[in-house]
């Protein structure tokens, strides 16, 4: 029993906090024999102190102890003496008042307690059980506790926990050091939390803890801030509706590992849309309390740290600040004593919490923040203190000294890039062009059209080519009339490149031709760069005659000015051209040369680009393995050079993840698609589409929640619309949700479609997947339902012809995947016929089609796929009597699953060979052999005697017969009764 009510369904499940749980429980003996332990349970304001003891609580109370959980209040200056003792004995009072009543009689010193007030009182007397004025020591207080929770333990085991001992009053604090040091004779544990960061350097608590912590049986946990995995596992769980993922990182953040400030921010993000910046009212009040505990000198220097960031060095604060040597430090030491501020390295501090640097910042007066970052400025460009380019541009742009954060901004971004961080160089970046746009477009030393170039190149390599593309061909519109006609040529030119790397590049041709038009027949390294961009825009359209002649051009220009990185482009756009033309042995040999120039060079890009068109030559060829091996190669260039949201290295990440779901490697895919930092918007859709497709695998619903977030995205990416839109469809399915899944399938082909026409390779899986989910929709529906569901597969089928002959003409012929998927899609269809009833294919062409498909999957190395198909041709080599081989197939289809996790198929392999012989209920009822029990499950749903004929390959007489046994056995007048029969005794699935 116990004293606090806990509704486990009101709360948030624990997150994180496995560890500590564990080690509390193990340490008191909640799960083997009960211990007189003490606990002092250690953690920031809102790190999780509570709910951690919430949970132990809760499983103490289900092994049967008694807990007794009694709170510290801030009453400052005038805290009620014994208040938390004072709680746990009223709240034993109320709940076993018998007990108390003799506990006090036992120990009168109880009842002062709680001074002035009746706590233990009769309830049929006007009176306390120890007359008030009583004489009543601290030692008989003292004594009467411990006595008490001694007895309560000869009982059973007892948990008492002392919440927020921070706050405790002398009283209480000498009580707790006397329970602890007396110890106890029974299972009595004692755990007390507080506060860690209000333990200032003369906090009573600090000295006590000190103390406690060296007698025997006592032990210290101190509670760290979650992990970013655990805080965005929390955030997603109290969040009530779906929250992108970009969203979800900016509150891990800014959080701190702090579960109270993550709930609060989640909150604001709920009541406005626009929150995710903002920092809560009443959370930023709470922040603020620290602050006002400091003197006025403290709370200065406090507020000229919040505007150098979360962290500032001593010697800019000694700038900043008017104050002598002794005073500032004497102010620090007062804001690190309070556990405001806490030292950074040799010479810095920081905010405790980065929050609370966000809530002082924004108290600061608008006046004050000005004159401070204006000082900042001061000293740091007359380089009086150490500091970054990106603190001065800060600095300058909050102090409105435009001219100064135009120039730091390009610094800054420069500098950036330099470690490889084409984030934060972006942002510089455009910063920097904003300003200059607020200074009309001037400012000293600075090329505007070369700043909109690097800008460009920095927001691509950030992993929004679409973003850069827009940023590039702005600026090409304000050129004034008479700008250079090279100015004009680099920014279409670099336009064009942008748009590339979209999902959409069909425009750059037009804008290469403009670049093209204006460069001169000069074989200047201008007009090399154009020719290589042009060439590759007229690739990506299927001209590779023409595409292929500029790209020559361009590598002999680049090759006499040693070009490199123009002679890397037009090749490898060379090697693409062979690759389509059937020679893949050959583009693989250029690409293998082209990185080794690269890495002679130190190109990452062109690295980045060349392995991950090697990998797309072993996955058409089939050699996965391969394959995977060069996109990791790709993705881990772009880690090394901190570029993972650059279009060449990310494709690596996101082909290497799809190859593992293709291999089976489901668990490793899972892995690489985690984000740990803010993503682009379509990278992060990208990798969330790979996990859909592994949870579709293993029916997992997730896949539906995520649908919510990528399918707004769909436009914008094919691959991102085809890779989530497939896991949906075999979701939908798999929940036998046809209409959902229909509806889905039109949207994809619509969104695609546009961008892609409609025709393209993918339309043919998508197809396949819903072929077979409406022939395994169709084999549990009547008749009447089947035809009308046979009504919609015709336009499926057309627009899958469609396909076919489109890619037919191409030249180089499709892989294993491309193959396997065919014969896949013919297999479905003639499935779907049989089970309808509608053009019923022969037997013998059925078994043809499956085991084609069978062999194709099995040679494009996709366990999964493969799994589908054996299960398939084996649910129709058992239909037709071939047991024996049905049963090999089908037996490797379930090891395959298993192995994956792969629940839906799992359900479908029980549901196509695993129906039960029962016996019928009646007692002279003889027991239903295999086949008798399959026809029984198919009279269940209602098909006749010749539609059970053809979905199990036999004669419509042997039907009859085994019908006829089936209503003998079961003593039923007819198919309605023996239905009914089977459902009431659960003879059918």
């Amino acid at each position: 029993m116990g004293c606090v009510a806990l509704d486990p369904d009101s709360i948030v499940p624990i997150v994180g906090r496995d560890r500590e749980l564990a080690q509390l429980a193990a340490r008191l003996g909640l799960e083997g024999q009960p211990r007189s332990r003490s606990v002092l349970l250690a953690g920031d304001a809102g790190v999780g102190k509570t709910r951690l003891i919430a949970e132990l609580v809760a499983r103490a109370e289900k092994e049967g102890w008694l807990t007794l959980v009694g709170h510290c209040l801030d009453f400052g200056d005038s805290a009620l003496p014994y208040l938390p003792f004072s709680e746990v004995l009223g709240r034993l009072a109320q709940l076993d008042p018998d007990r108390v009543r003799a506990l006090a009689e036992s120990h009168p010193a109880l009842t002062h307690l709680q001074p002035g007030r009746r706590l233990l009182s009769d309830p049929d007397a006007d009176a306390t059980l120890v007359p008030a004025g009583t004489d009543v020591s601290r030692a008989d207080i003292f004594e009467a506790t411990h006595d008490t929770l001694e007895e309560l333990g000869s009982v059973g085991p007892v948990l008492l926990v002392i919440e927020d001992a921070h706050w405790a009053d002398p009283s209480t604090r000498d009580l707790v050091r006397f329970l602890f040091t007396r110890g106890f004779g029974g299972p009595v544990s004692v755990v007390v939390s507080y506060r860690s960061d209000d333990l200032h350097r003369r906090h009573p608590l600090r000295a006590a803890v000190a103390e406690w912590v060296r007698l025997p049986g006592v032990h210290r946990v101190q509670l760290d801030p979650l992990g970013d995995d655990d805080v965005r596992h929390l955030v997603r769980a109290l969040h009530r509706g779906s929250i992108p993922r970009t969203d979800v990182e900016a509150i891990v953040r800014r959080a701190d590992g702090n579960a109270f400030f993550a709930e609060e921010l989640v909150l604001a993000a709920e009541l406005d849309a626009d929150g995710h910046g903002r920092l809560p009212d009443d959370l930023a009040d709470l922040l603020l309390v620290r602050l006002d505990r400091l003197d006025e000198q403290a709370r200065r220097v406090v507020r000229a740290a919040a505007c150098a960031g979360r962290r500032v060095s001593h010697e800019q604060l000694a700038e900043v600040v008017d104050m002598t040597g002794d005073a500032l430090e004497s102010s620090l030491r007062t804001a690190v004593d309070s556990n405001v501020l806490v030292r950074r390295g040799s010479d810095g501090y920081a905010f405790r919490h980065a929050l609370l640097a966000e809530a002082v910042y924004a108290d600061t007066l608008p006046g004050e923040r000005f004159r401070l970052h204006s000082a900042y400025v001061e000293a740091l460009r007359s380089r009086r203190v150490a500091g970054t380019a990106a603190e001065l541009a800060r600095h300058a742009l909050a102090a409105g000294d435009g001219p100064t954060a135009v120039t730091a901004s390009i610094q800054a971004a420069r500098d950036a890039m330099a470690v490889g961080g084409p984030d934060e160089a972006a942002r510089h970046y455009q910063t920097a062009l904003e300003l200059l746009a607020t200074q009309k477009g001037h400012v000293e030393g600075v090329d505007t059209v070369e700043l909109v170039l690097r800008a460009g190149e920095a927001v691509t390599a950030s992993g929004r080519p679409s973003r850069a593309a827009k940023l590039v061909a702005a600026h090409v519109d304000d050129l004034p009339d008479g700008a250079p006609a090279a100015d004009r040529v680099r920014l279409l030119t670099a336009a064009a490149n942008a748009v590339m790397l979209t999902d959409n590049p069909e425009g750059a041709a037009e804008t290469t031709s403009q670049a093209l038009a204006l460069v001169g027949e000069e074989p200047t390294a201008l007009r090399a760069e154009v020719l290589a961009a042009h060439a590759r825009s007229h690739a990506y359209l299927g001209r590779d005659d023409e595409a292929a002649g500029f790209a020559v051009e361009a590598m002999t220009i680049a090759q006499k000015l040693d070009l490199p990185s123009v002679t890397s482009d037009a090749t490898t756009t060379l090697a693409g051209i062979d690759q389509r033309s059937g020679d893949p042995d050959a583009a693989e040999h250029a690409l293998r040369q082209i990185v080794m120039q690269a890495q002679t060079d130190g190109d990452v890009e062109a690295q980045m680009r060349s392995f991950g068109l090697i990998g797309l030559l072993y996955h058409e060829a089939g050699d996965l393995a391969a394959a995977r091996e060069q996109f990791g190669r790709a993705s881990a260039i772009a880690e090394q050079s901190n570029r993972i949201w650059s279009p060449y290295g990310f494709d690596g990440r996101l082909l290497g993840a799809l190859t593992d779901y293709q291999r089976g490697e489901w668990d490793a895919a899972l892995v690489s698609t985690q984000v740990t930092g803010t993503a682009p918007p379509v990278a992060d859709a990208q990798l969330a589409a790979v996990q859909m497709a592994v949870y579709a695998g293993r029916g997992d619903d997730a896949v539906l929640d995520l649908l919510t977030s990528t399918e707004p995205l769909w436009p914008r990416d094919g691959l991102l619309a085809i890779t989530s839109g497939a896991a949906a469809i075999d979701r939908y399915g798999d929940r036998g949700e046809t209409g959902a899944m229909l509806a889905l399938h039109e949207r994809l082909v619509d969104v695609v479609g546009s961008a892609w026409s409609g025709y393209y390779q993918a339309r043919i899986r998508l197809s396949a997947l819903v072929l077979g989910q409406l022939a395994n929709a169709a084999a549990a529906l009547p008749a009447a339902e089947r035809g009308e569901l046979m009504t919609r597969v015709a336009a499926l089928v057309e627009a899958v012809d469609g396909v076919r002959k489109r890619l037919a003409t191409r030249r180089r012929p499709f892989g294993p995947e491309g193959r396997a998927w065919f014969a896949r899609v013919d297999a479905e269809h003639l499935r779907l016929r049989w089970l309808a009833g509608e053009d019923s294919p022969e037997v013998d062409e059925l078994v043809a089609a499956w085991e084609q498909a069978v062999d194709l999957f099995e040679d494009a190395g996709q366990p999964f796929e493969l799994a589908r198909s054996r299960a398939r041709l084996g649910s129709t080599l058992r239909a037709a009597g071939r047991t024996t081989e049905a049963r090999s197939l089908m037996d490797a289809a379930r090891k395959t699953a298993r192995e994956l996790g792969a629940e839906p198929l799992l359900a479908e392999l029980r549901a196509l060979g695993s129906t039960r012989t029962r016996s019928a209920t009646s007692a002279d009822a003889a027991a239903l052999t295999s086949r008798e029990s399959e026809i029984l499950a198919l009279v269940a749903q209602g098909r006749s005697n010749g539609e059970i004929a053809r979905q199990l390959f036999i004669s419509v007489k042997t039907v009859s017969v085994h019908v006829s046994n089936i209503l003998a056995k079961l003593g039923a007048a007819g198919r309605t009764e023996a239905a009914a029969i089977a459902r009431r005794d659960n003879l059918v699935p």
